[in-house]
């Protein structure tokens, strides 16, 4: 494991002269490509589009790859063409083949990922990019800060995590593992040499396939380094645990394959006590995940624990909830807690809604149209998105 001073040290000394990178076309400045994946996003990706054609960063090319959409995502890019944005058409192979198809297609120097439901503060890619040019080296990743918002994203809650600083390769997986916390994807951006060295998204994952690509990225890095000016926008999918994976028998199957990926790619890096311990607390809390139902996962995960020296035991549910597995077993209380996370979110989202809806009324500044092909003027999209 690397120490703080030796991180730095070695980021000093693989820092690159300006001149040394990649220009194109004449152009003083990097090119970074904003590569984002769609399905069925026509209600979002046009926000998401203004807030990365009003990057303060001129230099950059923007592709979007519908992934089989059946409504009208395609439709609303297609009014963004004019300002150079890329559509790529392709039948349904997820996001991780989306990804992948517009990584082939870029031409960048740097590679900012972005879902297409999420958001850009104006200044996010040049602070990092200007930090890399600076004091970076072409395996050094970036990461920024992040919030969830709903409909407000003015409203975007930034809660900082152990891992917003900057960290080893091993100690940020120890901490993403042992604390059960992550990065936004939007928040990271890599140079396309770390990006070609990582490989490309696994296809084979429709749960969680941003950590697993991340924690790659990670291993073939020098380090993290936390650029905490620009900032992310990240609306929230729902509630993060339970409902997101759902009843799924293919999304359990994902996010087990995905959890098995985690822990191979960190005690390949250090296989210690405490590395041990970081992957039974991340079985652990993930176990819900698939107890009862998946009973071969869950079979597996015991077995991985007592490889990694201790008992998994069994999940537990919300105290809310406890009465009911007493009553009629785990199974009914867990289906319980369920829809109820489901009901919550749906009355979350919907009040969010209504009250940016009306707040929009209120001040005379209504929701900007979907579709609206004017280019943002730099730096200053979506308001103040500092």
């Amino acid at each position: 494991m690397y120490s703080q001073k030796k991180l730095w040290a070695r980021k000093k000394a693989a820092a690159p002269a300006k001149e040394a990178w990649a220009l194109r076309d004449g152009n003083n400045e990097p090119l970074v490509s904003i590569l984002i994946p769609a399905h069925n996003s026509e209600d979002s990706i046009g926000d998401t589009l203004r807030s990365a054609l009003g990057q303060t960063w001129l230099n950059t090319e923007i592709i979007v790859v519908d992934d089989g959409s059946t409504d009208r995502t395609a439709e609303v890019v297609r009014r963004f063409e004019a300002d150079g944005v890329r559509l790529v058409l392709q039948r349904s192979q997820g996001a991780s083949a989306s990804r992948n198809k517009a990584f082939s297609l870029s031409h960048g120097d740097y590679i900012q990922w972005l879902d297409a439901d999420d958001l850009l503060s104006p200044d996010k890619i040049a602070t990092q990019v200007n930090w890399l040019i600076t004091h970076g080296g072409k395996r050094t990743l970036v990461s920024c800060a992040w919030g969830k918002f709903l409909y407000r994203y003015y409203r975007a809650k930034f809660v900082p995590t152990a891992l917003w600083c900057d960290l080893s390769p091993v100690e940020w997986l120890l901490r993403k593992m042992g604390q059960n916390i992550y990065m936004q994807t939007g928040s990271w951006l890599m140079s396309r040499e770390l990006t070609e060295a990582v490989g490309p998204w696994d296809t084979r994952l429709t749960v969680d396939d941003d950590g697993e690509y991340f924690s790659r990225a990670i291993m073939a890095s020098d380090g993290v380094q936390f650029v905490p000016e620009g900032k992310v926008y990240y609306r929230g999918p729902g509630f993060r645990s339970l409902s997101h994976i759902g009843e799924s028998v293919t999304r359990r199957e994902s996010q087990w394959l995905s959890m098995q990926l985690h822990v191979k790619y960190i005690r390949s890096l250090e296989d210690s006590e405490r590395v041990r311990a970081a992957c039974v607390r991340y079985l652990r809390e993930s176990l819900i995940h698939f107890y009862p139902e998946q009973e071969e996962i869950v079979e597996q995960a015991r077995e991985l624990a007592k490889e990694l020296g201790e008992d998994l035991g069994s999940p537990k549910l919300s105290w809310k909830y406890r009465w009911i597995d007493a009553l009629f077993g785990f199974e009914a209380a867990k289906n319980t807690q369920l829809r109820g996370l489901d009901v919550k979110w749906w009355v979350k989202k919907n009040l969010d809604k209504a009250v940016f809806l009306m707040e929009g009324a209120k001040s005379g500044q209504a929701r900007v149209p979907i579709g609206r092909t004017r280019r943002p003027q730099r730096g200053t999209a979506f308001g103040n998105l500092h």
